[in-house]
């Protein structure tokens, strides 16, 4: 029911003004009750947005794994993702292919040790064949273990008294038979690549001598091996670092240790060739100078955008497989169509650089200037999608705004892009950093089964060690004879590993 107007011309001049003075004093009090709702709207439309960045944020946390982030495979836990590669299927069928020659046991010709099995007796009549030559054998061979035991060696100088003069006479023992009873090279270097190369922790190793030989070693005797194979290995790794720098592409990744109860760094740089291991209490440029790593290098250093390698002069190139991951993480969990057109456009220029002979593309080629142009496209189309957010009058904290994982990728893809693309024009600059991934991960895996270096320098012993055994491993040589040779003798890398690289 419509409230009937009064008649106001029924009101006194008094009353009007009475009147008027009211409404203009309600419509004051509507007007603050409309600006105190309106500043309580823009209150709670910025706290939804923050919750709602907040919430995006927390779910895109619970969705990054090691195939759209850098985290590790073993943070996947029991929910797996399912495998997904980035790389296209061949087509082929799994297991070996037509014409692959496979591998299987064979009979060797000679054999250490023979068992004969005679036939004493005929199979029809019985009679006896004892006195009966054989006409051939049948072979079959066993590959087994012969009987574990540790060898114990005499050494047994003579003593003898000259008839003619009287004087007493001793041969002398080899210089490395130096006391009474001691342990030789063989096992020294087997326990050493146990507990170095194949990770196994001091108690382990240990533990697996007794159970092999019934003879008990302490860990303070295999920390001891591992100390002096550490002290004889340092031209070995001076060797080996000054080949790496004098690469012309050198990869570099750190990543944390514990030793000692306190966070240590440890940095790797390395080669198809050369391992190189530094332990520094530092992760940036402070670390590399002090390792001799980067500040007279003149290569180009392959890594993941770490900004401590900016600081160096030398050429860079980032590693693609780190892009990737983002883009996969932007397009799977964020729906950004311009990151999965980059991962089709990256990999597809990784795959037209490998196919060429000169395994990149030439500095004028149509080819290079339509993946340029395609990759800038791409960037721009990403920067429309992901404006930064309007400026706010009242600023909650100071300092720069914080962007989103779009936009920092973004900003580094363009910013960095000559370093992103170099492979493109370098033909021994590779499409990824999993070169140095690989080299950083064994000491991850040494973490993971050992747990942390308890030691003051045990990080040290097992840098040095574990580069010198990584180096034999990619140059084909034999790591329990190059482990024994660090025992017996001043030790240096051989000539034609330092001439072939």
């Amino acid at each position: 029911m419509v409230e009937c107007l009064p008649n106001f011309s029924e009101f006194s001049s008094a009353e009007k003004s009475e009147l008027i003075v009211r409404l203009f004093a309600e419509l004051q009090l509507l007007r603050d009750t409309v600006e105190t709702l309106k500043n309580r709207v823009d209150f709670l439309e910025a706290e939804n947005k923050e919750l709602r960045d907040e919430v995006q944020e927390l779910r895109g946390k619970l969705a990054k794994n090691s195939k759209n982030s850098s985290k590790p495979p073993s943070s996947d836990g029991l929910k797996k993702p399912k495998p997904k590669s980035l790389r296209k299927p061949s087509g082929k069928k799994p297991g070996g292919q037509q014409g692959h020659s496979g591998t299987r046991l064979e009979i060797v010709d000679q054999p250490d040790r023979s068992v004969l099995h005679p036939v004493n007796a005929c199979q029809r009549c019985g009679c006896s064949l004892e006195s009966v030559d054989a006409t051939d054998h049948g072979r079959r061979q066993v590959i087994d273990i012969p009987p574990l035991k540790l060898e114990v060696t005499e050494h047994r100088a003579e003593i003898k008294c000259c008839p003619g003069c009287g004087c007493h006479n001793e041969a002398a023992f080899p210089e490395e038979v130096n006391t009474s009873v001691q342990y030789g090279w063989r096992i020294k270097s087997l326990l050493v690549y146990l507990n170095q190369y194949q990770l196994l922790p001091y108690e382990r190793t240990c533990q697996l001598v007794e159970d092999l030989f019934a003879h008990t070693i302490s860990q303070g005797t295999l920390y001891n091996w591992n100390a002096d194979c550490y002290c004889n290995l340092e031209s070995t790794e001076e060797q080996i670092r000054q080949a790496i720098l004098a690469s012309e592409v050198v990869h570099f990744d750190e990543t944390g240790i514990r030793q000692h109860s306190k966070l240590h760094w440890l940095h790797t740089a390395s080669t198809k060739r050369f391992t190189y291991y530094g332990l520094h209490a530092r992760r940036g440029k402070e670390a590399m100078i002090e390792l001799g790593l980067l500040e007279n290098y003149t290569g180009c250093a392959v890594h993941d955008h770490w900004k401590s390698y900016f600081t160096f002069s030398c050429d860079h190139s980032l590693c693609n497989a780190h892009h990737l991951r983002e883009l996969t993480y932007l397009a799977e969990q964020e729906q950004q169509g311009w990151a999965a057109s980059m991962i089709e456009l990256l990999l597809a220029a990784k795959e037209i650089c490998e196919a060429t002979s000169e395994n990149c593309l030439a500095g004028d080629s149509a080819e290079l200037a339509s993946i340029r142009l395609r990759y800038d496209g791409l960037i721009a189309e990403g920067l429309a999608q992901n404006l930064p957010p309007p400026e706010r009058l009242e600023q909650k904290t100071r300092g720069r705004r914080k962007q989103s994982k779009a936009k920092n990728l973004l900003d580094r893809l363009r910013d960095y892009k000559a370093e992103a693309l170099a492979f493109l024009t370098h033909p021994l600059v590779p499409f990824d950093n999993n070169q140095g991934e690989r080299d950083i991960r064994m000491a991850k895996l040494k973490q993971k089964i050992s747990g942390c270096f308890r030691g003051e320098n045990g990080g040290e012993i097992f840098s040095r060690i574990r580069g010198y055994v990584s180096t034999l491993r990619k140059n084909d040589l034999e790591i329990l004879d190059g482990i024994q040779s660090t025992f017996t003798q001043s030790h240096k890398l051989p000539s034609h590993i330092l001439a072939a690289e």
